[in-house]
């Protein structure tokens, strides 16, 4: 069977955790969209980590970990990240790349930063990882794929071609240096060696795995919001974060996905450019206050350290978010970090043109929405690392009975810590 875990917002809800947990009962655990340009946070016995490009699944003997063919594998961060978890004594992860992955070229991440430089203010805050450019060149089909490596004057053709349309771009748009081909070759090849003791037929293996009744879990990267068509475009990410495309990017047969499990923070938080709509963001003191206390650390990027906007919880665009992920259940997150508040605010509603909505709305829509608040009694003290639901303060528990009614979707799991246990089990109260 398959399950998958994606996130239900803008990303940050705690996506590693969950499936570091959940891969403990897995086979395989696939990464299927997206590249380094979101970090994972695993907090386990041997340390803490935050994963830009390996699977969740690492820190397994069992799982065998796959980078899947949707992924923009940016080699030479995956090499380091191998090389940076095993010299903190982990085991080297059983690890597959798929050979029709597409290769992160050093000109997308230059492309990338060059981009954001000419839109100055009305920049999208890419995180600069070449992720947009990436996804351009696969879908005009000028992208070089790991496969491509194996066979000389075939990789030489279609790093030619690419890197002449860059040149073109990068002289006459950015008025940059150009690329130099000999160069951008010689370091494909060198990782080629290093990529080649991992690169095989994923597609293969995972059908294979099914048929042999494996446990699959598909790792989704970043959240609803910013999936291209169903998020908040143009402020998203360039590679589709829904569990549907689980079955493209991870290669996955739709009729085997049984279980999504839709991750969403008990408060919101995102990581994107202050030009894109964030409805329930609370700023000054109090925003301070909360994003001081949240995460593991604090709410700071993962991949670029940059402070992340923080929000109360969003029940419009969670609900929205686990219908497009067609969550079967909620894992909820951070319920730990609310323990100081005397009251929590929760948005229930978009008001919009002097209208109350709480259907989730398209962008240009969204960036006239105003919160509106329901305010529910905090409770007031220290519940990380609570292991049992019941044990959990009567508050805490009526707060999260009511963002499930908000949403509409079951919430079986909340997390009380960053740690890998640190998690109840609940009973859905839906019908």
């Amino acid at each position: 069977m398959v399950k998958a875990i994606v996130g239900a917002n803008w990303g940050d809800e705690g996506k590693g955790k969950i499936t570091d947990m959940l891969a403990e009962q897995s086979d395989v655990v696939i990464r299927f969209q997206g590249g380094a340009n979101a970090g994972h946070t695993i907090i386990n016995e041997y340390g803490r980590f935050a994963l830009h490009i390996l699977p969740s699944g690492t820190f397994y003997p069992n799982v065998t970990n796959i980078i899947g063919n949707g992924v923009a594998l940016d080699g030479k961060k995956l090499i380091q990240e191998l090389k940076s978890i095993t010299d903190q004594g982990v085991p080297a992860p059983h690890l597959i790349v798929s050979q029709r992955a597409q290769l992160l070229m050093p000109y997308h991440v230059l492309q990338d930063t060059y981009e954001e430089e000419r839109l100055g203010g009305k920049a999208f805050g890419s995180t600069k990882s070449g992720i947009a450019p990436f996804y351009s060149d696969k879908y005009a089909k000028t992208g070089i794929q790991v496969c491509d490596l194996f066979d000389e004057p075939r990789l030489r053709e279609r790093l030619h071609a690419a890197v002449t349309l860059k040149n073109v771009l990068f002289q006459h748009l950015y008025h940059k240096p150009s690329l130099n081909e000999d160069e951008l070759m010689e370091d494909l090849l060198a990782l080629r060696e290093e990529l080649r003791p991992y690169v095989g037929d994923t597609v293969a293996f995972v059908h294979q795995a099914l048929k042999e009744g494996k446990t699959v879990l598909l790792e989704g990267q970043l959240g609803s919001m910013k999936d291209p068509d169903l998020g908040i475009f143009p402020m998203t990410t360039s590679s589709h974060t829904l569990a549907g495309f689980g079955c493209v990017g991870g290669a996955v047969p739709p009729t085997s996905i049984e279980d999504v499990i839709c991750v969403t923070k008990a408060y919101s938080s995102s990581v994107g450019s202050h030009t894109e709509p964030f409805v329930s963001e609370v700023t000054g003191e109090a925003g301070d206050e909360l994003r001081r206390r949240g995460g593991d650390k604090g709410e700071f990027g993962a991949t670029t350290g940059r402070p992340r906007r923080v929000g109360w919880f969003d029940a419009v665009a969670t609900k929205y978010g686990c219908m497009v992920q067609g969550a079967t259940q909620v894992a909820l997150t951070c319920l730990d970090v609310l323990g100081y508040l005397d009251e929590i605010p929760v948005c229930t509603g978009y008001e919009i043109d002097g209208q109350v909505t709480d259907q989730f709305p398209t962008t240009p829509t969204l960036l006239r929405a105003k919160p509106v608040f329901t305010t529910l009694p905090g409770w007031k003290c220290d519940i990380r690392g609570c292991e049992d639901y019941n044990a959990l303060p009567q508050q805490a528990k009526d707060y999260v009975d009511f963002l499930e009614a908000q949403i509409g979707y079951p919430i079986t799991l909340v997390s009380t810590g960053p740690k890998r246990h640190e998690i109840t089990h609940r009973a859905t109260k839906l019908n």
